[in-house]
């Protein structure tokens, strides 16, 4: 019988980040720093709000976009927060969390063979949807020593007269790193003169320290040709409520609403209604939760430092990027001696791309007590390197 699965699926690699899980699973007392989820509770207020519409039977379908009073709390939040106007019935899209958003972005406006452009390191989903929507990927290695931000120099190399997009994720996912204005700036100039698109994604916009996030689309010339990704799971620790949006140009988010029609119906009800008390009335919550994580990043980078393992400092998101070269191990030979030796699950910078070798992503999104055990152990780990 003939093999009735996709070929172009079976040649996708697993997530890099799964099988340090998998092997974590069957050892008792690992300690893991591997997982990208905040770990404080929903604010009450919005999981009030949901269980309120529960109670009242709110739970029907809502139109394929979302519900207008969440598209309109959307809209009014980006003009608040980063400075850009969108039609919240033409140019907003609510999506099941930011990845739904960022595969029908690739699928709406890729074309077989185009060319798109994926800085890494970077959130593992962009390539594989890339792929599956028939794009070609076509990836920047981003440097240590640039703190992981894109240049001008690297964007204008890599394109060529069949890139139609650039993916971005800042502040970013694995290494912390954001673009300030005036390095956006800079790579708006490239984007413009050679007329390509953006996907944002700027999941992590709330979790910025000594610095407010910036985003491209706010930049002269850039809205009409940017599509923002966002949602509720990092800023508002919203993330098994799966809820997302896409703004952009009303001819993209058309068709992304397309997709969304026949693959999803719509966003989950509840969480819509959710969302709209998160947005409304979720500023003090995020300060809370930014400052604790602004806190932990500062102990985790004084940790590391006395440990003796080099690291930038990241400007954003809840993760820091270590440079374990000097160690002489390969990324997942780090990893895998250390849950091994000291049972704690740390994920290899490769698994974000080939640029990520030699480091390893820690996430800070947990409490205080878990990151002083782990990192004691990550200590002991480095001093029996020595020996």
């Amino acid at each position: 019988m003939r093999s009735f699965v996709s070929k172009k699926v079976c040649a996708l690699k697993p997530s890099g980040i799964r099988k340090f899980f998998d092997i974590a699973s069957e050892i008792e007392g690992v300690i893991s720093l591997g997982v990208g989820e905040p770990d404080f509770d929903t604010p009450w207020h919005i999981r009030e709000e949901g269980i309120y519409t529960l109670e009242k039977g709110k739970t029907m379908y809502t139109s394929n976009a979302g519900l207008k009073e969440l598209r309109k709390a959307i809209t009014s939040y980006l003009e608040r927060k980063i400075n850009v106007k969108y039609d919240p019935l033409k140019e907003v899209l609510v999506t099941v969390g930011g990845s739904e958003a960022i595969d029908m972005a690739l699928r709406s406006m890729i074309e077989d063979g185009d060319e798109v452009i994926i800085t890494t390191p970077c959130y593992v989903s962009y390539e594989p949807c890339c792929i599956l929507a028939g794009g070609k990927p076509v990836i920047i290695n981003l440097k240590n020593e640039n703190q992981f931000r894109l240049t001008k120099e690297e964007l204008e190399a890599a394109i060529t007269p069949k890139t139609k997009i650039l993916i971005m994720c800042y502040p970013n996912n694995p290494t912390g790193a954001i673009m300030t204005k005036k390095d956006l700036e800079a790579i708006s100039e490239v984007i413009i003169k050679h007329d390509i698109a953006v996907i944002s994604d700027e999941i992590y916009s709330e979790l910025t320290y000594d610095t407010n996030h910036v985003s491209i689309a706010s930049i002269p010339g850039m809205k009409e040709r940017t599509i923002v990704v966002n949602g509720f799971s990092k800023a508002y620790s919203m993330t098994g409520w799966r809820l997302g949006y896409a703004t952009g140009p009303e001819e993209i988010i058309r068709q992304m609403t397309k997709i969304h029609q026949f693959a999803i119906m719509c966003a989950p009800t509840n969480s819509q209604y959710a969302g709209i008390e998160a947005l409304n009335n979720g500023d003090e919550d995020i300060r809370v939760m930014r400052e604790a994580y602004d806190e932990r990043r500062r102990y985790v980078l004084h940790r590391l430092e006395e440990i003796g393992i080099p690291c930038f400092e990241p400007k954003g998101a809840f993760y820091v990027f270590p440079d374990v070269r000097k160690f002489g191990m390969t990324s997942d030979e780090f990893a895998l001696r250390l849950l091994n030796e000291k049972k704690l699950v740390i994920v290899p910078g490769n698994a974000f791309g080939e640029s990520g070798e030699g480091f390893m992503r820690i996430s800070y999104a947990y409490s205080l007590e878990e990151l002083k055990e782990a990192l004691s152990r990550l200590e002991d780990f480095v001093k029996s390197l020595k020996k």
